[in-house]
């Protein structure tokens, strides 16, 4: 049963959280189109599941956000920068009161599913970490450049990372993603593999990127986003609880 929701915008984003707590945390990290009503949806929903959650605003410094090309975009990103937010929230949760010391964790999807990952393996604090279809190369696919990329902005390619978790994990994909082919997830069970912390892959059959995302049409996979939802509410559920 969904329990009511209070709501706050804040400077660091969007806060849900239940009317009773105290509750685990969940930091929230959007899509490469920034904390639209869709990740706002989202975090609802998952307070609606008796967690505290902050949906960031990773463009909140930003005077324009105008999105062209959306590679072109996330590879001008600063990685560090924004794992730094990421932990800026992390904290934020684990002090504020209705968590009362409970567990954190992150959730992500498409760039935020990336830095779900990466934080899950360079943030402290986290209990547990759910990408959803995170782009994990640099080596092709949307962040390739020809040019190369800026080591400043990009000093880790998110595969790099993956044998290095800190936290359990539980990443969603579809083997049909445009942006992350089946060879890459491969790699990625490989070094999830190597981690000292329990990790998963759930691969879903026939489905592409932004399955979960029920404001497109095109990409939305109805009964396999309800099985991941399930899967993720009953993970964050037992790693944030202990």
């Amino acid at each position: 049963m969904q329990t009511q929701v209070q709501t706050l915008d804040l400077e660091l984003g969007f806060l849900a959280a239940p009317e009773s707590g105290p509750c685990p945390g969940v930091v929230l990290i959007h899509d490469v189109w920034g904390l639209t009503d869709h990740a706002r949806d989202l975090a609802q929903r998952l307070s609606g599941e008796g967690f505290a959650v902050l949906a960031l605003d990773l463009y909140r410094r930003l005077d324009e956000v105008k999105i062209d090309n959306p590679g072109e975009w996330m590879r001008a990103l600063s990685d560090p920068q924004i794992l730094g937010d990421v932990q800026v929230g992390v904290d934020f949760l684990a002090a504020h009161p209705i968590t009362e010391g409970r567990g954190i964790g992150v959730i992500g999807f498409c760039m935020g599913g990336m830095y779900a990952l990466m934080a899950g393996a360079t943030c402290t604090g986290l209990g547990a970490s759910v990408p959803f279809y995170g782009l994990l190369s640099h080596q092709h696919g949307i962040l390739h450049s020809e040019t190369g990329l800026d080591r400043a902005l990009k000093p880790h390619e998110p595969l790099e990372v993956a044998r290095d978790l800190r936290c359990p994990t539980l990443a969603f994909y579809g083997d049909r993603d445009e942006f992350v082919p089946v060879s890459d997830i491969q790699r990625l069970k490989d070094r999830f593999a190597l981690s000292v912390h329990a990790a998963e892959v759930v691969l879903y059959p026939g489905a592409g990127h932004a399955f979960m995302n029920d404001t497109r049409p095109d990409a939305y996979r109805p009964e396999d986003a309800a099985n991941a939802w399930r899967q993720m509410v009953a993970f964050l559920t037992e790693q944030l609880h202990r």
